[in-house]
């Protein structure tokens, strides 16, 4: 059975902020949009982040388009926080959310002028025009280590932790260097888990998520737009500055571009929220990267062996595109759209995706953007189609 949705300009998958920022784009442009979510609430992957979570932009850059985020939830907007903003928002620009609605596949209508999606229940709905917004952090990627599967410890995906109070007194080792394995290696610290190591495969960029009144947001701004090569010869100058030598520590400086590792893997600097304080008191020990478990020993890339109770994988994410839009030709060898904004890749025209990269510049506010130039480009396609409509 296919649901016309004839007075719908467009279907929005996802009512994260990428969905409802482009909803609410949309609507300024007298565009009328349905977000169609899977889970029973908006903003459903911020309210599954750990405990302790805060933005790592200011709120002054963190606000979707028309309607900042308030003061009181302070510069560093906690995780909470996010989720009611996110609510606030869906609520003042009344943006109509099909919340529950599972969205498995998108295609061509079979008149070539419009998308259609089939809903997880096998029925499929139609619109002139789809946006996907199904977010960045959508699967979990799990380490290709042998015998992981069968370590006999405690095996946590950052997905699924909350506190490091549930490990309290634990020996612990995380995996993974990005802004959640280093943020959860402190939160553990704090908690009281009797050791944790961090294992190490790519020496991560650490930068201070702020210098006084200047967030690190700022200069990321600053820098996207110049020559890659500049900015990875003037980092490690910045860094010097910044962070201190921690090679003695375990963690030596990085070897790779700053800039480079932003555009060729996603990966942006480490913000630091305690990490730098927790390796140099010890509190954190950095170690050689994760090679193979064998039941309840960890073998690490250097050859040393070691016993944790407990495995924290903070691996990062596939963004799980394949199902829903494999077949189109619109992703690239990682899985990511070929294309972002305002732009349409070649043969899916009136497809739009957002919130698909990690740029350096902060991604709340690069969607915010993007959402702008998604709600252009389609009032701009659709006035031609209703031009080409009234000359036929």
């Amino acid at each position: 059975m296919t649901r016309p949705s004839a007075t719908v300009d467009a279907h929005i998958i996802g009512a994260g902020p990428a969905g409802l920022a482009t909803a609410a784009a949309m609507r300024r442009r007298g565009l009328r949009s349905v977000v169609l979510e899977r889970a029973d609430s908006v903003g459903s992957s911020w309210r599954a982040h750990y405990d302790r979570l805060h933005l790592h932009t200011p709120r002054e850059l963190s606000g979707l388009p028309g309607l900042p985020i308030p003061k009181e939830m302070g510069r560093w907007v906690a995780r909470d926080d996010v989720v009611r903003y996110l609510e606030l928002y869906a609520a003042h620009h009344e943006i109509h959310v099909r919340l529950g609605t599972q969205v498995s596949r998108v295609d061509r209508s079979a008149d070539g002028a419009s998308w259609t999606l089939t809903l997880g229940d096998g029925t499929t709905t139609t619109a002139p025009y789809a946006v996907v917004a199904t977010g960045f952090n959508h699967t979990p990627r799990e380490p290709d280590v042998p015998g992981l599967q069968g370590f006999s410890g405690e095996v946590v995906l950052a997905r699924h932790y909350r506190s490091g109070a549930a490990h309290a007194g634990r020996d612990v080792l995380v995996v993974g260097t990005g802004n959640t394995g280093t943020e959860l290696a402190v939160d553990l610290a704090e908690h009281g888990a009797k050791r944790v190591r961090l294992a190490v495969r790519t020496v991560p960029h650490i930068l201070r998520r702020n210098r006084g009144p200047i967030a690190a947001q700022y200069t990321g701004i600053a820098v996207r737009r110049l020559p890659t090569s500049l900015v990875d010869r003037v980092a490690p100058f910045v860094e010097r500055l910044q962070t201190p030598d921690l090679s003695d520590r375990g963690l030596p400086r990085p070897d790779t571009g700053l800039l480079t590792r932003v555009e060729r893997d996603n990966a942006i600097p480490v913000q630091d929220v305690g990490i730098i304080d927790a390796i140099r008191s010890g509190a954190v020990e950095p170690v050689a990267a994760l090679a193979a478990v064998d039941a309840d020993t960890v073998v690490l890339s250097d050859g040393s062996r070691i016993r944790p109770d407990v495995l924290v994988l903070a691996t990062g994410y596939e963004q799980g595109l394949e199902p829903l839009l494999g077949h189109l030709g619109v992703l690239d060898r990682t899985g990511r759209p070929v294309e972002r904004g305002g732009r349409t890749a070649r043969g899916a025209s009136g497809l739009w995706y957002t919130g698909y990269t990690n740029p350096i510049s902060g991604m709340l506010r690069e969607i915010s953007i993007d959402a702008r130039k998604i709600a252009l480009a389609m009032a701009l396609r659709k006035r031609r189609e209703m031009t080409a409509a009234r000359s036929a």
